[in-house]
């Protein structure tokens, strides 16, 4: 079998090829264009991408053969999932291969910007300073932290938050069962509400882009932080700017965000109190290698009739639920 890699997408191209060289073939090739596409898939069982997006009228530019796109990656809203399925073609991601990473890097910045560490830093660098030039500190111990979406990733924070604060809330509407000394809210809005730090941890879907906005911005308490480590999407990034600017929250985390790379006029650069990350909360040296190999392994067993993979067929789940 023959699987075309959008060049850069699996860091252990290397490695998969010498695993896989008795079955499949990998061939690295540009497809960022349709025509790029068209050209490089035409014998193609299967392709494997990373941030490439691809639109309806991509995914019809594929050649004729292609069964499976491995996406090396969690989130799958860069691709018309409906139109692979209407073509009989597989989308595969991997939601778990960085959850410990993902959820520490939440955590982390979470920590950093609640003590303000940024601001710390450049007062120590400026030549010392007193406690109170950093800015008013609240007692974590005595916080209320919301998680908005309780899968793998958010269980995981609630684990990691559960030494700092005092209440952990969690709200999703998909959530089956109770998690232990977690209290579950039946709004959004009743968690912006209570809650002193926000983190989201949901997928990008047409009901969840915005998900904050200025009116779920002015539902937080005043100086509450939020944190994004999710799918820049979730929050209208204007809206936060002006919030952070005038002192309505306290202070944001994002390691996401709606254009990538980041604009550099975007207003959350000269926020106050903000901790910014390029897109880098699912990276250690293992959950690289783990992402690369996975995405492979995945798109070869499957292609050969194996459905036994680690990762998710996100388009068939998708459409039958």
């Amino acid at each position: 079998m023959k699987i075309v890699v959008a060049r850069a997408s699996l860091a252990r191209l290397g490695e998969a090829q010498a695993r896989w060289k008795a079955k499949a073939t990998f061939i690295e090739a540009d497809l960022d264009t349709e025509d790029q596409v068209m050209s490089a898939t035409e014998d193609a069982d299967g392709i494997v991408v990373a941030q490439q997006r691809l639109s309806a009228r991509t995914i019809d530019a594929l050649g004729p053969s292609v069964r499976a796109i491995g996406r090396a990656g969690v989130g799958v809203d860069a691709i018309d999932l409906q139109a692979a399925r209407d073509r009989g073609i597989a989308v595969i991601n991997q939601p778990s291969y960085a959850t410990a990473e993902v959820a520490t890097h939440a955590v982390s910045m979470a920590l950093a910007v609640h003590r303000r560490l940024l601001k710390a830093d450049a007062v120590t660098r400026g030549g010392w300073g007193l406690a109170s030039d950093v800015g008013m500190i609240a007692p974590l111990d005595e916080a209320t932290a919301g998680v908005v979406g309780a899968g793998n990733i958010g269980r995981a924070v609630i684990d990691r938050l559960r030494p700092f604060v005092a209440r952990i809330l969690t709200y999703d509407p998909a959530l089956a069962q109770d998690i232990p000394g977690v209290e579950i809210v039946g709004s959004m809005e009743a968690l912006l509400q209570i809650s002193d730090l926000v983190t989201l941890h949901t997928p990008l879907l047409a009901s969840t882009r915005h998900l904050i906005d200025t009116t779920a911005l002015m539902l937080m308490k005043k100086g509450a932080i939020l944190v994004n480590v999710s799918r820049g999407g979730l929050i209208n990034e204007g809206a936060l700017a002006s919030a952070l600017e005038s002192g309505h929250i306290g202070g944001a985390a994002l390691d996401v965000f709606e254009v990538e790379p980041l604009n550099s006029n975007s207003p959350i650069l000269s926020a106050p109190n903000v901790a910014l990350s390029p897109h880098m909360a699912w990276y250690s040296t293992s959950s690289a290698r783990r992402l690369s190999m996975w995405t492979a392994d995945d798109i070869v067993k499957y292609l050969d009739g194996d459905h036994d993979i680690r990762g998710n067929v996100t388009n068939i789940y998708w459409i039958d639920g």
